[in-house]
Parts: C-alpha cells; sequence; structure tokens
C-alpha cells in the first residue's frame, strides 16, 4: 500500500505504484487537466513521474507561480525543435527560463526578426499536434554517444557527475534537460517571440558566438497580451532614447561602458546628489573621498586581488603593480587606520562617492544600467558589536526615507554565505544573525537568498519597484568581520584594550548611473520640479519682449531656479512645442499683457495653461515645491 499525503494533510491510498495524474484524477477530473508538475518530498518532477512509496505531494497547477517557469521550459524546447525543424544547420546549445521569459542559444546562421514569424508558425504546429513530453533516463556514456555530433551538449555532459543523464522527448525532438515539463505541448496556449541577438558560447568572447533567441509564454493570450503592452510601455520609457532625447548623457565607442554627461545631465545628476549628501549630513555621515588608484599590496591585504582580480583593470607604476579600484571598501580602511579610535568615537558613519572601475564583457554593456565605470553612493560604518542591530536599523529607515522621495516601493533579500569568501564560520554566523535581528526588528516581510552574499560577509539586497511594476536590485547592506580582522582595525574599549570594530558597507542609490536610468524610466523623462534639468522656460512672443524675458529669467535663477530663456527667431507655438518635447515642467510665456501687468501665463505638462499669474507668489510657490521636493511638479505653485 502506498500512503500520498497531500497538503492539507489527507492522504490518498494506491494499491501499486502511481503517476501524478492519478494522484490527481483521486482528487477530481478537473483538478488534474489543471496540473502541470508536482513537488514529491520537496523535489519538482513531471506529472508522469512514477511514485512507488510512501510520499508527500503537492500539485503545481496553473495557477500556481512554479508554473510559468514548467511553461516557459517546454516553450524554450518547441522553440528549439521548431527552429531544428526549419534551419538544418542549427546546433543546440541551452535554452533557460529567465525572468518574464525563456531564450535558446543556437550555433547556426544569422537570423532575424524578420524570421519569427515563419519559427513560431511551425511552434503553433507543434503546440497543436498535443506532443506527448517523455522524460528518458541513460548512462553518462550513451548520452555522449547520442549528442556526438554536438560539441556544446558534449561539454555539458562530460561536467556531468558519472551517473543518470535525463533526456526529454516530445516527438522526433530530443533536448538534454533536467525537467520538469508539461505533459505535453498543447498546454502553451500564447506565446511569442521577442527578440535575437549575438551571445558568446558560455559568456567567454573567445569562443563562438551563438545565436540567442527570446520569448515568452503564457497559459492565456490575455495575460500574454497584458505582458507584451507592458513591454511597448517599457521601450517607450528606455532611457537610452529618452537621455538623447533630453540631451543628459551619451555613449561613445572610443569609451565602452563609460557615459558623458551633457550640461543637462549634469543638473539631474547633481540634484541627486545634492538630495544624497542632505540626507546623510541629517543621519550623522561625514563625507570622505579615497584614491582612485591603489598599489597591489593593499588588494591582496584586502582579499580582492585574489578574489576579484578578472574583474580589476591594473597597471604598473613606478615598477609596482597597481589597480584602479574596483571598490572603495579599502581606502576606507586605510582612513580608519590613519589614527587610534576610542569606543566613545563609535560608530563612524563614513560615506563616499567613488568612483570605481570594473572589467565588464562588451556583449553585456547596455547604457546606464551595465557599464564600466561608476559612482557607488558608499558609506563604511564601524562600530562595536552592541550597535550592529541600531546601525542596520537606521540605514534601513534611511533608506526607506530616500526611496519614498521618488514614489519608489521596496522589498528586501538576505543574502548568506557564497562558496567561494573569507572568514570563519563563527564570524558568519555572528554576521548573519545580525542582519537577520534588525530585519525582523524592522518589521519588513523578507526573502533569504541562500549563497549568494558577499565573498567578505551576508547582506541585504534591496529591491525597488517603479512606476511600471518592473523591481531593480539598487541598495545593499552588507555585514563584514573580515575586512577590519585582515586591516587589523581596532578601538580602545572602555576596559582600556583593543577590539576589532563591526564594519557595515552600504549603498543605497547603488551605481549612481544606473540609479540614475532607472529613474529616467520611472519618471519617462517628466521629472519632478526639483529633479529637472531646466524646471522653467521663458518665452517672449516677439523679439520686443526678450529683454524682459531676460529679466523675468533673472528673477528666477537669483531665486534658485534653473530657467532659461528661449528668444530664438521661431514661432511661439514651435517652441513650446519643442519645451514639451523636452519635459520642461514649466512653460512661461510673456507677451506685452503680461510685461503691463507684471504677470505671466504659464503652460505645464498637464496640458492646462494659466493666466494672469503673479510673479512673486509663484517664484514662491516653485521654491517650495523644489525645497519639499515634491513628486508633482505643480504641488503648491498655484
Amino acid at each position: 500500500m502506498i500512503n500520498i499525503t497531500l497538503p492539507d494533510n489527507t492522504e490518498k491510498q494506491f494499491e501499486e505504484p502511481v503517476d501524478g495524474f492519478t494522484v490527481a484524477r483521486a482528487i477530481s477530473e478537473g483538478f488534474a487537466g489543471n496540473c502541470v508538475a508536482m513537488e514529491v518530498n520537496g523535489n519538482k518532477l513531471d506529472m508522469q513521474h512514477i511514485i512507488r512509496g510512501d510520499a508527500k505531494i503537492r500539485f503545481i497547477t496553473q495557477k500556481d507561480p512554479e508554473a510559468l517557469d514548467v511553461l516557459r521550459h517546454t516553450a524554450a524546447h518547441v522553440m528549439a525543435q521548431a527552429v531544428c525543424n526549419l534551419y538544418s544547420d542549427a546546433i543546440l546549445t541551452i535554452g533557460p527560463v529567465i525572468e518574464n521569459g525563456f531564450y535558446y542559444d543556437f550555433d547556426m546562421k544569422p537570423i532575424s526578426e524578420e524570421d519569427f514569424p515563419k519559427i513560431e508558425a511551425e511552434m503553433k504546429r507543434i503546440v497543436k499536434d498535443k506532443l506527448p513530453i517523455k522524460r528518458e533516463e541513460v548512462s553518462k556514456a550513451e548520452a555522449l554517444d547520442f549528442y556526438k555530433n554536438d560539441p556544446y551538449k558534449q561539454e555539458i555532459i562530460s561536467e556531468l557527475d558519472d551517473g543518470t543523464i535525463s533526456f526529454y522527448v516530445q516527438g522526433d525532438f530530443t533536448d538534454l534537460c533536467r525537467g520538469p515539463h508539461l505533459p505535453h505541448t498543447g498546454f502553451i496556449k500564447a506565446f511569442k517571440l521577442l527578440k535575437v541577438s549575438g551571445a558568446y558560447w558560455r559568456g567567454d568572447p573567445a569562443r563562438p558566438q551563438l545565436q540567442r533567441v527570446y520569448g515568452t509564454a503564457f497559459f492565456d493570450k490575455k495575460s500574454l497580451n497584458a505582458y507584451l503592452q507592458f513591454v511597448e510601455e517599457a521601450k517607450k520609457r528606455d532611457h537610452r532614447k529618452i537621455g538623447t532625447a533630453l540631451d543628459l548623457y551619451s555613449f561613445s565607442d572610443q569609451a565602452p561602458g563609460m557615459p558623458f554627461f551633457h550640461p543637462n545631465g549634469m543638473e539631474l545628476w547633481n540634484a541627486l546628489l545634492e538630495y544624497w549628501r542632505e540626507e546623510h549630513r541629517v543621519a550623522g555621515y561625514v563625507e570622505t573621498k579615497t584614491p582612485l588608484i591603489l598599489n597591489r599590496s593593499l588588494w591582496e591585504e584586502s582579499g580582492h586581488w585574489e578574489n576579484y582580480r578578472e574583474n580589476m583593470y591594473t597597471l604598473v607604476i613606478d615598477e609596482t603593480e597597481s589597480a584602479i579600484k574596483p571598490m572603495n571598501c579599502p581606502g576606507g580602511m586605510l582612513l580608519y587606520k590613519r589614527k587610534r579610535h576610542s569606543y566613545k568615537d563609535l560608530p563612524i558613519r563614513a560615506a563616499e562617492v567613488g568612483l570605481v572601475h570594473r572589467h565588464e564583457l562588451s556583449g553585456v554593456l547596455s547604457g546606464l544600467f551595465r557599464v564600466r565605470a561608476f559612482h557607488q553612493d558608499d558609506a563604511h560604518i564601524f562600530m562595536t558589536p552592541e550597535m550592529i542591530e541600531g546601525e542596520i536599523l537606521d540605514v534601513l529607515k534611511l533608506v526607506e526615507r530616500m526611496y519614498s522621495t521618488f514614489g519608489l516601493g521596496f522589498y528586501m533579500e538576505l543574502s548568506t554565505r557564497p562558496a567561494k569568501s573569507i572568514g570563519t564560520d563563527a564570524q558568519w554566523e555572528q554576521a548573519t544573525s545580525g542582519l537577520s535581528a534588525a530585519l525582523e526588528a524592522y518589521g519588513a516581510d523578507y526573502t533569504v537568498n541562500d549563497g549568494d552574499g558577499a565573498f567578505y560577509g551576508p547582506k541585504i539586497d534591496i529591491h525597488i519597484k517603479d512606476a511600471i511594476g518592473r523591481t531593480w536590485q539598487c541598495g545593499t547592506i552588507q555585514l563584514d568581520m573580515s575586512l577590519p580582522e585582515r586591516f587589523g582595525l581596532s578601538y580602545i574599549g572602555e576596559d582600556n584594550e583593543k577590539h576589532r570594530p563591526v564594519m557595515i558597507h552600504r549603498v543605497i542609490f547603488g551605481s549612481i548611473e544606473r540609479f540614475l536610468g532607472i529613474l529616467v524610466e520611472h519618471y519617462a523623462g517628466k521629472f519632478p520640479l526639483w529633479l529637472a534639468p531646466v524646471q522653467a522656460i521663458i518665452l517672449p512672443i516677439n523679439d520686443s519682449l526678450a529683454s524682459y524675458a531676460g529679466e523675468v529669467n533673472k528673477r528666477f535663477k537669483t531665486a534658485g531656479i534653473r530657467s532659461a530663456v528661449d528668444d530664438r527667431t521661431e514661432s511661439l507655438n514651435r517652441k513650446v512645442r519643442e519645451a514639451q518635447l523636452l519635459q520642461i515642467p514649466l512653460i512661461i510665456t510673456v507677451g506685452e499683457k503680461e510685461k503691463d501687468a507684471k504677470t505671466l501665463a504659464i503652460r505645464t505638462l498637464d496640458g492646462k495653461v494659466r493666466y494672469g499669474v503673479e510673479q512673486d507668489g509663484f517664484i514662491r510657490g516653485i521654491a517650495e515645491n523644489i525645497t519639499a521636493r515634491r513628486q508633482d511638479p505643480v504641488d503648491g505653485i498655484f
């Protein structure tokens, strides 16, 4: 007798081994038809899997979040089958599920999005045939023989442990895979191929370049259409296009991965950092600056030379190997060591907006989101062990305060010790417990991300949520007991003895460049007044009023408002339209009537026009809006 325990602790009994479908049908036929996979004693398996002993089972239905991964994994196989049917030169590599979809890499002649209708038509035929998907298990030797003409699968298989290897078969198509998969191809009701790009095998530029085809899939067309609308909205918000349109920043082949900021971009940059500095002063931080280049001995002492060298730019100065800093931390250690510290000095909250360089592969560079040179809004907090929970709580409160200024929500992950790390087990246990206690005290929900900590300590990763629901990992809080020991940091305690300080590494914006790119997309270029590069533009309706427009502009600038005059010999309508395309929040028109009455005509980006606006009150309203850093650019002005 086989006893099957369901999540609600009810039991089903069977006299002989059964597959998942049989158990599901024992609940109901309708329920069984909605199941795509199952979890047996904690392992995700196909519905066809035979259960031969007592087990705890949780069925994965189309309503469960994990079901989409199973669906998309199968859709990747369907796409691979379609490509192989259509292109005889295609050699299979890998096809994983990714956030919001899947991709498959092929070694084949280049294809383009113009080929997608043909591939999708073949995929629809495969789906319509409702091909059963079957798991087959073979030995490693049999697997190598099966893929004797596919060097990529051969490489993957050769790295696997000896033992059973699984294939999945649908019709005349077979692929190496651990599963699980849908029962048959007919479960895929809605799919779409999205883009194609080049990708190196295993991300190595020295290895073959492949064709990477991206797609997505859903259980119904309504969900697919909603996602495609989301993708179109995201394209409209692309920070690279908006950055060009608003003349904020640019990129050059002469400096790949290193952005150039234009005057408008610097206004935005400076407004962001002015806010950052203001909040940090209030929170008790001091600002520091450390060198860009430090020699090898420092990086060996910090552990970066051993653990991070492949990402660092190195050079030789006076016959000494050195590196451009990829992180600000080691320089912060030297600053702390410059003098003796007492427990009365702690905590020391030292912040630095430091320029760092990291070698990223050219294929992953992406606007401001993935660069080689960027500024981190770092801070290193040195403290006694007793201060850990309180200091982390203060950082979380600062994070909440700053993100809310931009209308950004957030959630947190606790990332624990990775396989490659420094420090003792005891240090990692104490550090991880300290972060957990602070998160519990803060009171917000969080998830645990096992094995994703920094090599020198566990961390809290903070993910923000933008205006269209996308999430971005920006802030991080890392508790470190290893670097203080490596650098021999100490303080004199109440007992007049030396003690080792505990250190927090933390960023809130993360990369300033990346955070700025996120803000561009979050606001779609329509910044709040306090962030807008040009906050107001003054348009005289004819040349004779240009001098008066200049006087108004001077008043604005005296009040600290970023304003400009457009006195070109263009039509007023054209100048208004161009100002709107530049997303300037306040478009001010002055004519003879406004000059005589000392008033202004104001057009805002919401399409409203207000006439007869008194200048002094208007300027005061702008100043108050900027000082309060309000989200609505007209809040409190009129």
